[in-house]
């Protein structure tokens, strides 16, 4: 059983940076493809970006690619999402989530979820 908890978000302006955090408990962790998905009132959860369970594979959205980083750390359980350059379309509630298996891009593949953060960006 893996449990997530993000923080981080929060209001910016356009051009701005959050870095957005999420820290599991559990000791299957580092186990865990992790991704960061976000959602909008009346959309579908969006696919924002993912890694693997040992670091060394990445993967963006085209939306975000070049802008967002995603880091994990292991050792303390936790997987990053750095966002800079940001603009009020990245404006949505940012979650966190770790799969064990499938494809990354995919919200259905992953087996658990934390609550949510939101993430506001003003023009």
């Amino acid at each position: 059983q893996v449990q997530l908890v993000e923080s981080g978000g929060g209001l910016v302006q356009a051009g701005g940076s959050l870095r957005l955090s999420c820290a599991a408990s559990g000791r299957t962790f580092s186990t865990y493809g992790m991704g960061w998905f976000r959602q909008t009132p009346g959309k579908e959860r969006e696919f924002v970006a993912a890694i693997s369970w040992s670091g060394s594979y990445t993967y963006y959205a085209d939306t975000v690619k070049g802008r967002f980083t995603i880091s994990r750390d292991n050792a303390k359980n936790t997987v990053f999402l750095q966002m800079n350059s940001l603009n009020p379309e990245d404006t949505a509630v940012y979650y966190c989530a770790g799969r064990a298996s499938g494809n990354y891009k995919y919200a259905p593949n992953y087996d658990y979820w934390g609550q949510g953060t939101q993430v506001t960006v003003s023009s």
